[in-house]
C-alpha cells in the first residue's frame, strides 16, 4: 500500500489492490455513526466512561459530555481485562444503561463488541461496533463484522505495524462493510513513562494510505489525565478525524482506568480549546450539515 497509485486514482485500481487502499477512494471515505459524519471536514468526539457501572454514573457521564459538545457517546459493557479478576462489565443490562443514557443526550453509541456471538444483541444497541486492541487480529470477528451494516471502530493492536492494522480493516471491507473507523490508541515500546506510546506519524501514516477515517484515543496511549489534552490537541493538529476519551464522573471511583479518565470539568476545558487547534488547520469541530437554502440564506 505504500507508493503513488500509477493511475492517479482515475479508475478501477490495478487487481490486488487492497480495498483499504487510498487507491479505491483517493477521495476519501465518509463515515456515518447516527447523524454523525467522520471523515469530512468536521472533526469528532466520542466520549464516556471506560466502564458502564451503572444508570446514575452512565446518565451523570452522558449529561456533561453532552453539553460540552461531545458528538459520540462511548461506553463499555463487555470489557476485555488483563486480570480474570477485575471487573468484566455488566454486559447486556450495561447495554440497557448505555442506549437511556444516549437517547436522553440525543447522542449515538459507541461500545466494544469482544466476539461474534454478541453482535445480533449489540446491533440492536450500538451505533458504531468497536474492536479493542486485543482483538485486532481476531480475523473470525472481523469477517463477522464484514457482514454487518453497522460502522466498525477498529483500534490498532499493542504491537500491530500501520501495515498489519490496514490489513486487519481490510478483513472487514472484504466482506462488504466498508464503513470503517481506525484508532490509533498507542502501541507497546521499551518507553515507560507512559502507559504505551502514541504514534500520531501513524496517524499521518494511515491518512496517505487508506481512504478510511482516522481517529485517536489518547487515554489508553498515555494513561495519565494530565497528558490527555496535549496530545489531544496534537492529534487534531497531525490530521486525525477526531478523539476517543474516557470521561468519568469520579475517576477515583472507576471500576475500570480510572487513572486515565478526565473528569468533566476537564473535558469541557479540551473541548474549549479544540477549535483554535482545528482552525490553524483547516478544520472544525463536527455539527450537522444545514439545508443547501438554509445555508445559502446566513
Amino acid at each position: 500500500m505504500s507508493g503513488k497509485p500509477s493511475h492517479e486514482g482515475r479508475g478501477t485500481p490495478p487487481e490486488g489492490t487492497p480495498r483499504v487502499s487510498r487507491a479505491w477512494r483517493p477521495e476519501g471515505t465518509r463515515v456515518r455513526v447516527g447523524r454523525v459524519e467522520l471523515g469530512g471536514p468536521g472533526f469528532v468526539v466520542m466520549a464516556g466512561p471506560c466502564a458502564v457501572e451503572g444508570m446514575e454514573q452512565t446518565e451523570q457521564t452522558a449529561l456533561a459530555v453532552a453539553a460540552a459538545g461531545a458528538h459520540v457517546l462511548r461506553g463499555g459493557v463487555f470489557k476485555p481485562r488483563t486480570s480474570p479478576y477485575s471487573f468484566q462489565g455488566m454486559g447486556e443490562p450495561g447495554l440497557r444503561v448505555l442506549a437511556e443514557a444516549a437517547r436522553k443526550v440525543g447522542l449515538p453509541i459507541v461500545s466494544e463488541v469482544m466476539e461474534s456471538t454478541q453482535l445480533p444483541l449489540m446491533e440492536d444497541y450500538v451505533d458504531l461496533l468497536q474492536v479493542g486492541a486485543r482483538n485486532m487480529q481476531n480475523f473470525p470477528l472481523l469477517r463477522a463484522l464484514g457482514k454487518v451494516r453497522k460502522p466498525v471502530l477498529l483500534k490498532r493492536g499493542l504491537a500491530a505495524t500501520v501495515q498489519e492494522w490496514l490489513l486487519a480493516a481490510e478483513y472487514v471491507l472484504d466482506g462488504g462493510n466498508d464503513q470503517v473507523i481506525l484508532c490509533e490508541r498507542g502501541i507497546r515500546t521499551f518507553e515507560t513513562a507512559t502507559r504505551n506510546t502514541l504514534d500520531l506519524a501513524a496517524v499521518a501514516v494511515a491518512k496517505l494510505r487508506t481512504h478510511l477515517p482516522v481517529i485517536v484515543d489518547p487515554s489508553h496511549a498515555t494513561g495519565e489525565p494530565e497528558l490527555i489534552q496535549p496530545m489531544a490537541l496534537a492529534a487534531a493538529a497531525a490530521g486525525a478525524d477526531g478523539l476517543l476519551i474516557e470521561v468519568h464522573p469520579r475517576p477515583e471511583q472507576a471500576l475500570c482506568d480510572g487513572q486515565q479518565a478526565l473528569t468533566p470539568e476537564r473535558f469541557q476545558q479540551l473541548m474549549r480549546r479544540l477549535p483554535g487547534v482545528l482552525h490553524a488547520v483547516d478544520r472544525h469541530l463536527w455539527r450537522p450539515e444545514l439545508p443547501a437554502q438554509v445555508a445559502g440564506a446566513r
